[in-house]
């Protein structure tokens, strides 16, 4: 089989080598697994630009390069315009070769991706849908013309979608999928996490306005200065760590919460196992995957309400749904505190249910996906 797989994710040239961005090419691995060659059409950067790669483990064939684009001004619409032409002929060239077409969205590359597969009605196909699914979320026109298009069983003939979370009233294209870290393997006997100790907070992820890390230490903040033994580690970095940190030593928080970086999946997986709560004040995500990984270790889930989570949080069952509000979100907090039953029942649940997704249930899944015609 010749699987094609079409995104916006770069590639990046390394001596006789490819690198991408890390957690990309561990998916992709598994794809490629049950392919007999695979083909990337993508954009290729010359550097890696800050972002965090490594080596593509397994051959690939030649590499269609893609031109990058985005349409900001008139100047830039006019370099959109070229770039649509030339990578609709590259991405059709490319499609024709293939026995499996896998598309990445949402972005510009997607969105071409989801035009020029039309024209490839008897390939099958497979599209991750990686934002948010969510019908009634405000999306940029872009996004929403993706997902109307994916959604289309008149133009994605033998197109399998994934998407993250359960939704109503979709077309038979459309499945419900998942992103997983752990093996079967890592699973280990849970233990209570008693309160009869510091509790510690865990926010991990980019650094960003958009996650709201500042959030969830102006949470932590208010239950420190109410008497509460708490603390928060947050990993990860981002254009936001220098007045994370200023706010930090300017209201006396650095001995309860520590910005710890980046640090490697050995390390966040003992962090997320010492951990009582995880964090994730997000106002846009797809599958969000501290959230995911956090359960899996017991961790009690503070998440707002956004893409897939309440569902991953049984609507607020095996968790907390933040409604982005001091003083609501700390009072729920608070009764749970009050409530070791509660809190153990809700960690137990949130593990029972991220356990299900494992990496060897995702390999299986992509196994079948790539199998059906």
């Amino acid at each position: 089989m010749k699987l094609l797989i079409l995104s916006s994710a770069p590639l990046i040239p390394s001596e006789n080598q490819w690198k991408a961005y890390g957690p990309y090419v561990k998916e992709i691995e598994i794809w490629a697994r049950h392919a007999d060659s695979i083909q990337f059409c993508c954009p290729i950067w010359k550097t890696d630009r800050g972002v965090l790669v490594q080596t593509i483990p397994f051959e690939t064939t030649k590499v269609i390069s893609l031109i990058s684009f985005d349409i900001k001004s008139v100047g830039q619409g006019f370099k959109a315009l070229y770039a649509v032409i030339i990578n609709s002929i590259r991405i059709g060239k490319a499609m024709r070769q293939a026995d499996h077409i896998h598309i990445r969205c949402p972005g510009n590359i997607g969105l071409l991706g989801c035009f020029v597969q039309i024209f490839f009605p008897n390939t099958p196909k497979t599209a991750k849908y990686a934002g948010n699914w969510d019908p009634q979320s405000k999306q940029p026109w872009s996004y929403r013309l993706q997902k109307l298009i994916l959604n289309n069983t008149f133009l994605t003939r033998k197109m399998q979608v994934l998407v993250y979370g359960e939704w109503p009233n979709q077309s038979k294209n459309i499945r419900s999928f998942f992103t997983a870290t752990y093996k079967e393997e890592d699973k280990s006997q849970f233990e209570v996490k008693e309160f009869n100790s510091k509790l510690q907070f865990i926010f991990v992820g980019t650094l960003v306005k958009g996650k709201n890390p500042l959030y969830a230490i102006q949470l932590v903040e208010v239950l420190i200065k109410k008497g509460h033994q708490v603390s928060l580690c947050l990993y990860g970095e981002g254009v936001e760590k220098e007045s994370l940190q200023k706010y930090v030593l300017k209201n006396n928080l650095e001995s309860n919460i520590i910005l710890k970086g980046n640090q490697n999946q050995e390390v966040l997986k003992k962090a997320y196992q010492e951990s009582h709560f995880v964090i994730l004040a997000s106002i846009s995500e797809g599958w969000p995957k501290a959230i995911a990984e956090g359960m899996f270790w017991g961790c009690f889930p503070l998440a707002t309400r956004v893409s897939c989570v309440p569902f991953m949080l049984n609507y607020g069952k095996r968790g907390i749904l933040l409604e982005m509000d001091l003083d609501k979100d700390l009072k729920q907090i608070e009764l749970l505190l009050q409530n070791q039953s509660a809190f153990t029942s809700a960690s137990k649940g949130a593990l029972t249910w991220s356990r299900k997704y494992t990496v060897d249930v995702f390999e299986q899944q992509i196994k079948q996906f790539l199998l059906q015609e």
